[in-house]
């Protein structure tokens, strides 16, 4: 399928629009896809993935603390960081920690990664989830592999990274994550978040 010029720029215009992404990186994607914007948004997700894999071990010592706090009731505070005080003064940085301030806000995780969970409250929830399986009746040879994706069910719920996001569930807080460091160019972590309610 061949493009003219004028179709081309409104399609980089709207995947622009879409992704954030560069006028340059826009119309490759889009030339590859054959003028599909959709396949063009997933192409340019995967390779800001691939591009922010590479950068996750490199240091973080700069960065902010933001706050969300809503109706004086209910706080999310968060720590991100990031490698330089230019990216963490970017409005794209700013936006990223305030988005996960909402984030903690609104769905309280216990964690920021699986491996940060303790494993004795991991493994007391898969004694909780086991005898419920048994009192159900389930056979003895399924029980495991059913509190297995429970499990996977529950990291989604209490660990940061692995929930979906508040505003559009067909990503997590890792993509989120992970597109703002192929985006910014700089490697960027989650270190620290608490989150505060009234009366609790």
């Amino acid at each position: 399928m061949s493009l003219s010029k004028e179709e081309i720029m409104s399609l980089v215009k709207e995947l622009r629009i879409k992704t954030d992404a560069g006028v340059k990186d826009c119309k490759a994607v889009l030339l590859e896809a054959n003028g599909d914007v959709d396949k063009a948004v997933k192409m340019l997700r995967k390779r800001g993935i691939a591009k922010a894999a590479k950068k996750s071990n490199r240091a973080t010592k700069a960065g902010l603390i933001e706050c969300y706090l809503h109706q004086g009731k209910i706080a999310g505070l968060v720590e991100l960081a990031c490698e330089t005080d230019f990216v963490a003064r970017t409005d794209d940085f700013k936006k990223l920690a305030k988005e996960i301030s909402i984030q903690v806000a609104t769905f309280p995780p216990r964690a920021i990664n699986k491996e940060d969970l303790p494993q004795e409250s991991i493994n007391n929830e898969k004694e909780i989830l086991r005898e419920l399986e048994k009192k159900a009746g389930k056979p003895e040879n399924i029980i495991d592999k059913i509190v297995e994706g429970k499990i996977e069910k529950y990291y989604k719920e209490v660990c940061l990274m692995s929930q979906f996001y508040y505003r559009d569930e067909s990503k997590t807080i890792e993509n989120l994550v992970k597109e703002s460091i192929a985006k910014l160019g700089e490697n960027i972590v989650i270190k620290k978040f608490y989150r505060m309610q009234l009366g609790e």
